[in-house]
């Protein structure tokens, strides 16, 4: 294949929640944990709340959480970005990036998931199962852990 291969998570430039391009270069030397997050989910309500705590308490240490909106798994992500922005800001009280919302499995996934994924395979097979899909990546980059969606953030820490 002629596709190049990114070495790390710092290689790609993804569009944020306002539309902007945010070169992830930006987080080298962070410890980030990229979530692909729904507002309609069982699970929405326990993630926000542990993912807003988690990056509350970490973020001075050198750590972020990346939130990138899918609506892939039962339609749970159907707002615009503007919706999706209110309601992780205003309920949640979300000081972690947001991104647009994106595609993770399947022909449209977003090339920085395709990185991701291809980092981490493993048990999970390739394709990420549901809402809140995690996966933990070093100050270099590199994934170093994934999680299933009901692996809780407070799990992670």
């Amino acid at each position: 294949s002629t596709a190049t291969k990114e070495k790390s998570i710092h290689d790609f430039t993804v569009k944020n929640i306002d539309g902007k391009d945010i070169d992830l270069s930006m987080y080298k030397g962070k410890v980030l944990l990229v979530v692909n997050i729904a507002s309609q989910c069982g699970l929405t309500s326990g993630n926000y709340k542990e993912l807003v705590e988690v990056h509350k308490k970490y973020k001075d240490q050198g750590f972020e959480v990346l939130a990138f909106p899918c609506n892939q798994f039962g339609g749970q992500e159907p707002g615009t970005n503007e919706e999706i922005k209110q309601f992780a800001c205003t309920r949640y009280k979300a000081e972690f990036p947001i991104f647009d919302k994106v595609d993770v499995n399947g022909p449209s996934t977003a090339p920085v998931y395709q990185f991701l994924k291809s980092s981490k395979g493993g048990l999970l097979g390739d394709s990420i199962k549901w809402n809140f899909g995690k996966f933990l990546v070093n100050k270099d980059g590199q994934v170093v852990e994934r999680y299933a969606p009901t692996t809780s953030p407070f799990q992670i820490e």
